[in-house]
C-alpha cells in the first residue's frame, strides 16, 4: 500500500484522538473528515482515489492543524483492513474513532451482474467493516472508550425491490450489526451507531449511473452530507444506536415498519423500479 501524509513536517501527536474514516474522499466520508478535523480530531482517510485524499488531507492539516493521514486502500481486497492497520501501528498511532462509510451501489438486476462485481461490492459494504471493527476493538475495550458509527440507510427497514438487490440486505446487516456491537460493547464504553440517511446529495448516485434518475426525486427527500454527518457524530455522542437524519426519513421509516407489508411492498418496488438502470 502507498501511503502519504499531508504536512509531513508536523510532529504526530499521540494525545490528540484519531478517526479512521473509509470512503474518505468525496461525499459522507469527506463531510466527516471535515467534521473531525474542525472538533481537533485527527483523521485517518481510506479510499482508492489517492489524489482527491492528497488534496482533501492538504486541506485539513491547513485549515485545521490536524493532522491527516493518507492511506489509499481498495476495501474489495481481503487484506486490506490488515493492511491499514499495520500502517496505523508503523506511525505508533491507535484508531479512537472508526467510520465505516466506503460503499457504492449496483442498480443492475441481480442476474445481469457479473459475480466478481457482487463479491466486491460484499467485501467493501459488508465483509470490510467487519474487518475494521475486529481491528479496532481490543485496543478500544482496553482504553474503555471509543466509538464506532457505520454508514447504513433507510433501505435497511425496507422491503426487498428489484435491482440494487444486495444493498438493502448489506445496509440491513450493517444496522443489525451496529445494535449488536452495541449490546456487547456499551458496558466497555464504547459507542456504536448505525446513521441511516434516506437521498444524501453526494456523488454516490453519479459513481453507479443512476444520477439522472435520482434528480427525479423529490427534494423532500434529499439530505446534505453535511447534516447527516453532524447527526451521526451527535447520535454517536449521546450512545444512540440508530441515527435516521431528518423528519422525512424519520417519517419513511415509521410508515414502512408500522404499516402492513402489503401496502408497503407494491410502493417500495414501484418506486425503486425507477432507480434501476439496464434492464
Amino acid at each position: 500500500m502507498q501511503t502519504t501524509a499531508a504536512n509531513p513536517e508536523y510532529d504526530e501527536s499521540p494525545t490528540r484522538p484519531l478517526a479512521l474514516i473509509t470512503g474518505a474522499s468525496s461525499g459522507i466520508g469527506a463531510a466527516f473528515a471535515h467534521a473531525y478535523a474542525r472538533r481537533g480530531v485527527d483523521v485517518a482517510l481510506v479510499a482508492r482515489r489517492v489524489d482527491r485524499l492528497n488534496r482533501l488531507a492538504d486541506e485539513l492539516a491547513r485549515t485545521n492543524g490536524v493532522k491527516a493521514i493518507v492511506l489509499p486502500a481498495d476495501l474489495s481486497a481481503a487484506d486490506a483492513p490488515q493492511t491499514i492497520f499495520r500502517e496505523i501501528k508503523a506511525r505508533g498511532r491507535t484508531v479512537d474513532i472508526l467510520v465505516n462509510n466506503a460503499g457504492f451501489g449496483v442498480p443492475q438486476t441481480f442476474g445481469r451482474v457479473p459475480w466478481e462485481r457482487h463479491r466486491e461490492f460484499l467485501m467493501v459494504s459488508v465483509a470490510g467493516p467487519c474487518a475494521l471493527t475486529h481491528e479496532v476493538l481490543p485496543e478500544m475495550v482496553a482504553r474503555r472508550q471509543g466509538a464506532i458509527i457505520n454508514v447504513s440507510s433507510i433501505t435497511a427497514m425496507s422491503p426487498g425491490a428489484a435491482g440494487h438487490t444486495l444493498y438493502p440486505a448489506a445496509k440491513s446487516f450493517l444496522l443489525k450489526f451496529s445494535q449488536s456491537l452495541d449490546a456487547e460493547l456499551r458496558e466497555h464504553g464504547i459507542r456504536v451507531t448505525a446513521v441511516c440517511p434516506g437521498f444524501p446529495r453526494t456523488e454516490f448516485h453519479e459513481a453507479n449511473g443512476t444520477a439522472a434518475l435520482m434528480e427525479q426525486a423529490p427534494r423532500r427527500f434529499w439530505t446534505s452530507a453535511e447534516a447527516v454527518v453532524e447527526a451521526a457524530i451527535a447520535g454517536n455522542a449521546r450512545g444512540k444506536t440508530v441515527v435516521i437524519p431528518g423528519w422525512h426519513n424519520k417519517l419513511a421509516v415509521a410508515l414502512m415498519k408500522y404499516l402492513p407489508d402489503s401496502i408497503v411492498t407494491p410502493i417500495i418496488r414501484a418506486g425503486a423500479a425507477r432507480y434501476r438502470v439496464g434492464d
